[in-house]
């Protein structure tokens, strides 16, 4: 059984929103989707912009450096670029997408707990 930390309260997180919370030393994006909360890396597996600073719509989080989209309910990518042609096909060549490490969450009364990496 997995080790679970503490990382916030049900009601300090919005529908939609998310924010950057530190799970036994390791920086993890939580997001709320309705009464789901989701946890995975904070930083993009392309460029490893902040997701924090990105955007959410429904469960999709895009990366604000690139435009890179993942799914958090299980990390697999949705789009690696925004970019587009060339520069998507040399971007792929250097990097080749791989999916965003996602979190197992639960709430308890009403506290967030995410397991530890």
């Amino acid at each position: 059984m997995s080790d679970y930390a503490e990382v916030s309260g049900v009601g300090e997180l919005e529908d939609g929103a998310m924010k950057a919370v530190s799970v036994d030393g390791k920086e993890v994006l939580l997001a709320r989707v309705g009464d789901k909360f989701y946890a995975a890396d904070n930083r993009c597996p392309h460029l490893k912009g902040v997701l924090s600073e990105g955007t959410l719509e429904g469960s999709i989080v895009t990366c604000p450096k690139h435009g890179s989209q993942f799914d958090l309910t299980d990390g697999h990518v949705v789009r690696w670029t925004d970019w587009g042609g060339m520069k998507l096909s040399l971007a792929k060549a250097m990097k080749s997408p791989r999916p965003l490490v996602t979190y197992e969450v639960k709430v308890e009364s009403d506290k967030v707990l995410v397991a530890k990496p």
